[in-house]
């Protein structure tokens, strides 16, 4: 059976998904969740929730897919130690070498990895496995062909339905260097839904231009059934309860072929960025970019009539108090509106700007719906039975599991106690889920019975049955936490250069990203006399791997960022060069990465990279910094009339421009860099520099993170 898994951001988001119908929900800690802006859960709540949960038979995976610097490696292997013990079913990591870690000290532990990671090929996939995953969770971009591949490899989770990052899954920087506020740590501020222009004609207008719409699967989930997919994961924990009950409801009853078009109109009047996209996985679409409206669209209504001074909504369907609107003029969003009250034939808007005839309606808020959406409820249901004699102790029959009072009952000598009075107490379920049924309630003769002492025996009783639900049938793991040492820190003399072409370059390390790779490129490296590396995307479909293996043989090694380049340069008996996309950031991922060079992430600053210093290891200190890698096209793909420029300008509300690099592989993919170039005096480890985006109009220069660590 396909898993449905839901997003949770906070308790009550949970409990819908339950009530829903979820298989499983994924949720983060207070602390080392990629969704640090949600509420999150503390120990005690997370235990009570796995026990909920399980008692339904629902899964629990807990994300802790965030970097981790060496001052908090000691407190985040205690916490997934604790979480583990609390009886969660998985846990969820980004670093595929810390979580290599995590499995060789505690093999008991489930774990999965992180859409963060990149998988995106059969050779991630299996690398993955060999680390010790159980699960790896696809990274948005990834082929249908290749997810069929993968899932003969390892249970495979994939994003049906949700928003969309614009970045390739894990290297997103742009939110890390624009305001120092890390993605990889959880506290994106999605510097991807502003609005920007692009010096290209008809994109030089201030629009949403990088901003992506909400993925819809729907339907098509059969392809991914057929392909072998294990998991359909629904993205949203920062959305509300009814989005997750609305969610788990349309894709439950696609699965059990009894699907409705309510179903996707509760969907989209509970969360619609752009009105849906089937992603990448089924081709970029037509709706992939929502450039014109950013944020909740909602359903479609009607439009506007100006009447007497009033706006008027002709609709055929009940609105009520409480109900919120979108308002689009000419495709762009013009301002909202809220439910003004009843006339004939229609209903009032109340909006504080002036709207027109015809100005689209959208149903952002539907406050009846949500009523319905909350008011499901998933019930346990509880067998019971009893016996009551006196001279004897009650014995409690719940399940088929018996349990016996620590008092004796008494003959009455007043008022006897009933089959009413024992279920007026077992009725008391308090916040359990119970539904009750009561078989055999056995009495004999006229007893006596303290109903104080039968209310704690039936708190008892009820805590047991909820608490039994609560492991997750995996051995316990002793908290005997002793990280081994770090190595002490070597110096790299060496530097190393990323260009476009190695001509007329110096440098011991030369990497070299050609603007196409399935064309002759031998050219761009003669007369370099340092060791030769070609840069390969940490995105490539396996097609695309195949393609270009043939372009290696000319070199030492590869250079990457996707760890699917590991096992690749392993069988073609090439070096490895592991590319900032690796997001090495403390001393036990990196002793675990068996690559020949390796590149410390951008995000660490001097004082922290130090201690990661060794004989090679790099720092990049100067040139370009790449802060996105867009595997779709920002022109939509309007290829007849692309000038196809190697470079673009990308144009933020307050003038800054960040270059905008196509390149090819097959088809047009684009880099994103920063808006200014990295310039720091580099003394302790190897240097790269990055020269892929030189020629681009960037005036400025930074420190980047070298100094100002992330959050």
């Amino acid at each position: 059976m396909t898993e449905i898994l839901a997003p949770a951001g906070d308790e009550k988001c949970a409990l819908a998904a339950i009530d829903a119908g979820a298989n499983a929900i994924y949720l983060g800690l207070s602390a080392f969740s990629a969704r640090s802006s949600a509420e999150n859960f503390g120990y005690d709540s997370l235990e009570k929730l796995i026990a909920r949960a399980h008692l339904f038979g629902v899964k629990i995976y807990v994300a802790m897919n965030t970097l981790v610097k060496d001052s908090e490696l000691e407190e985040f292997i205690k916490a997934a130690v604790k979480v583990h013990n609390l009886g969660a079913d998985a846990l969820i990591i980004q670093d595929i070498y810390l979580g290599a870690y995590l499995k060789k000290t505690y093999p008991q532990m489930c774990l999965h990895l992180s859409t963060q990671a990149g998988v995106c090929n059969a050779l991630g996939a299996a690398y993955a496995k060999e680390l010790g995953f159980s699960r790896v969770i696809l990274s948005r971009e990834t082929a249908l062909a290749d997810i069929a591949e993968i899932a003969k490899i390892i249970e495979t989770e994939v994003f049906v339905q949700g928003a969309l990052c614009t970045c390739f899954s894990g290297q997103c920087y742009l939110s890390s260097f624009a305001g120092g506020n890390s993605g990889n740590r959880g506290k994106c501020k999605q510097p991807c839904r502003k609005r920007y222009s692009i010096d290209r004609k008809g994109y030089e207008e201030l629009a949403y231009r990088i901003s992506l719409s909400d993925l819809c699967v729907g339907e098509d989930v059969q392809k991914l059934i057929d392909a072998g997919v294990s998991s359909f994961k629904i993205e949203g924990r920062m959305r509300r309860p009814e989005y997750v009950s609305a969610a788990v409801t349309y894709y439950k009853n696609i699965l059990e072929g009894s699907s409705k078009k309510s179903d996707l109109s509760a969907l989209k009047r509970t969360y619609n960025r752009g009105n849906y996209t089937k992603g990448l996985a089924f081709g970029q679409d037509k709706s992939f970019l929502s450039a014109a409206v950013q944020g909740h669209i909602g359903e479609y209504l009607g439009t506007v009539s100006v009447e007497s001074g009033k706006f008027i909504l002709r609709a055929s369907e009940a609105l009520s108090e409480g109900d919120g609107f979108k308002i689009l003029r000419g495709g762009k969003e013009v301002g909202g509106a809220v439910f003004g009250g009843k006339v004939k034939g229609g209903y009032v808007l109340k909006s504080g700007q002036r709207l027109k005839n015809g100005d689209k309606v959208f149903i952002t808020t539907d406050s009846r719906l949500n009523l319905k959406l909350l008011d499901k409820k998933r019930t346990f249901k509880v067998e019971i039975s009893a016996r009551f004699a006196a001279g004897e102790k009650p014995q409690i029959t719940v399940n088929g599991g018996v349990y016996t009072a620590p008092f004796t009952v008494e003959a009455a000598q007043g008022r006897p106690f009933t089959v009413e009075n024992f279920q007026t107490c077992f009725n008391k379920i308090d916040t359990y889920p119970f539904e009750m049924d009561y078989k055999n309630i056995e009495i004999i003769g006229e007893v006596f019975v303290p109903l104080s002492l039968l209310n704690a025996f039936r708190r008892e009783i009820y805590a047991q049955i909820f608490g039994n639900h609560c492991p997750n049938g995996a051995e316990m793991i002793e908290e005997c936490l002793q990280l081994p040492q770090a190595e002490k820190p070597v110096k790299c003399g060496k530097t190393a250069v990323i260009a476009r072409s190695l001509n007329g370059v110096k440098a011991d390390i030369g990497i070299l990203k050609p603007d196409g790779y399935f064309e002759d490129i031998t050219d761009l490296i003669k007369g370099f006399e340092g060791e030769k590396y070609l840069y390969l995307p940490s995105y490539l479909s396996g097609s695309e791997i195949e393609r270009i293996k043939p372009l290696i043989n000319a070199f030492d090694g590869i250079y990457s960022g996707g760890n699917y380049a590991v096992p690749l340069a392993k069988g073609l008996n090439k070096k490895l060069f592991a590319g900032v996309g690796f997001n090495i950031f403390n001393y036990l991922s990196l002793s675990f990465c068996p690559t020949d060079y390796v590149v410390l992430s951008k995000e660490l600053t001097v004082a922290e990279a130090k201690p990661l210093a060794r004989e090679n290891t790099f720092y990049l200190t100067a040139g370009d910094i790449k802060v996105m890698d867009l595997i779709y096209c920002p022109f939509g793909k309007s290829c007849s009339q692309c000038d196809k420029r190697d470079l673009y300008t990308l144009t933020d509300e307050n003038g800054r421009a960040f270059p905008l690099r196509r390149y090819e592989v097959g088809s047009c993919r684009f880099e994103l860099f920063n808006c200014a170039r990295l310039d720091f005096e580099n003394k302790f480890t190897g240097n790269l520099t990055d020269l892929t985006a030189e020629g681009a109009a960037v005036k400025n220069h930074t420190k980047g993170h070298t100094e100002n660590p992330v959050l």
